[in-house]
């Protein structure tokens, strides 16, 4: 492949999204959540359930309509879990939280639970004759687990998992939206910190320009730390910055995300710095075709609306098929859902469902090749699809061939 040596201007991008946005925005949320729910409590009564308890942060704002900050997460306890059932919903608080929960989340009652989160929990069902609670085991601890089960009288709990991110897995248009405008925000920031890739800085100090791009140009929070990652350190897959200096010749590789509305991007590019040589430029093109036999096997699909999605176990398999054999080949995943979370389903792996992919749904295509203490090169897109509308979309615009900077 021959590499280019012109960045985008940031002027080439989608400019960050205004008031108005944001505001269409939550109002389309407010419209859907009487039908998100409705479908919700449809899949609980075909499992033979007639409560569920949800405890991701992500479903809390999707169906409730109560937003935690990224930095809010970790510290916020059992706030924000939900509990519904046919006809009655409710969200668990504790003091910090029952102001917010009243203003944000107004078609649910605001249970405090005060010291005893799996007794509220527990008695909240058996007041309600709860016969089935489904509830994931892997999000409530076996302590609480047990406190619900002494508390809720004849209820039996029965292990669910993903019921909400099953159903978030399928998009709204005003959540795709917002997915292409956090991508926007990604796309200009890497297009303006172009100039400033020298040899010389630091992986750290790009971290940072390209954090404090996103977060003065729409972003009201960073879906994830940013990965700037020079040379060896490349082959880190999730590594983080530090003190080391470019150097002419290597790469560097930055893997980061806005977020825009409660929406996240994830985008991952690899340049070279003032020269490419052409052993990398080769390990560069093999990845750049396993990418694009995914993204071409989405697109004979979607061209043919009678069809089905294939599975994300198929789009790794057919990625690695392109890639073919060599060393370093990549050992995560193909890809992942996105949206209100980083990482959601659906999952494109070895290990992925053999069901058909969601419709219409927008997840990550990146593979890549890691080569121990000499190079790291991979490339993230978040694509768009809709098998119904023939859309085959990819909402990361910036250029994804082979650049040299610097």
């Amino acid at each position: 492949m021959r590499p280019r040596t012109t960045l985008p201007s940031a002027e080439e991008f989608a400019a960050a999204p205004s008031r108005r946005d944001l505001e269409r925005w939550r109002a389309a949320d407010h419209a859907a959540r009487p039908q998100r729910l409705a479908q919700l409590r449809v899949r609980a009564a075909a499992e033979g359930l007639d409560a569920l308890l949800l405890t991701a942060h992500a479903d809390a704002r999707y169906f409730a309509g109560m937003e935690f900050g990224p930095n809010e997460e970790p510290v916020a306890g059992s706030s924000g879990w939900l509990l519904i059932t046919a006809d009655e919903c409710a969200v668990l608080v504790d003091s910090r939280y029952t102001v917010q929960a009243r203003r944000e989340a107004p078609g649910f009652a605001t249970l405090d639970y005060g010291s005893d989160v799996g007794e509220t929990i527990g008695g909240w069902l058996a007041a309600r004759g709860v016969r089935r609670c489904g509830l994931d085991p892997q999000m409530v601890r076996h302590s609480v687990w047990e406190r619900i089960a002494a508390t809720a009288a004849g209820a039996e709990l029965v292990s669910v998992k993903g019921f909400g991110a099953a159903q978030r897995a399928r998009k709204e248009p005003a959540e795709i939206e917002r997915i292409a405008a956090a991508c926007a925000v990604a796309d200009r920031a890497l297009a303006r910190l172009g100039p400033h890739i020298q040899p010389g800085v630091s992986e750290a100090s790009l971290a940072w320009s390209l954090e404090r791009g996103m977060r003065e140009d729409g972003a009201e929070a960073l879906a994830f730390d940013v990965a700037a990652l020079a040379g060896g350190n490349a082959a880190l897959p999730h590594g983080s910055p530090g003190d080391r200096a470019l150097t002419a010749g290597e790469v560097i590789l930055f893997d980061f995300g806005a977020q825009v509305g409660g929406y996240r991007s994830d985008m991952t590019r690899t340049l070279f710095v003032q020269t490419a040589s052409d052993a990398d430029l080769v390990l560069y093109e093999q990845v750049f075709r396993g990418q694009a036999a995914t993204l071409e096997l989405l697109k004979r699909t979607i061209s043919d609306r009678g069809t089905e999605m294939p599975s994300g176990r198929r789009c790794d398999e057919e990625t690695r098929r392109a890639m073919g054999a060599g060393a370093g080949i990549y050992d995560h995943g193909l890809g992942h859902g996105i949206g209100l979370q980083t990482h959601e389903a659906p999952s494109l792996s070895r290990a992925a469902s053999t069901d058909p992919l969601p419709s219409p749904t927008v997840f990550s295509v990146e593979p890549g090749i890691y080569l121990e203490e000499r190079i790291g090169i991979r490339i993230e897109d978040l694509v768009h699809v809709d098998a119904t509308q023939g859309v085959l979309e990819v909402l990361t615009r910036f250029p994804s061939d082979p650049i040299i900077v610097g």
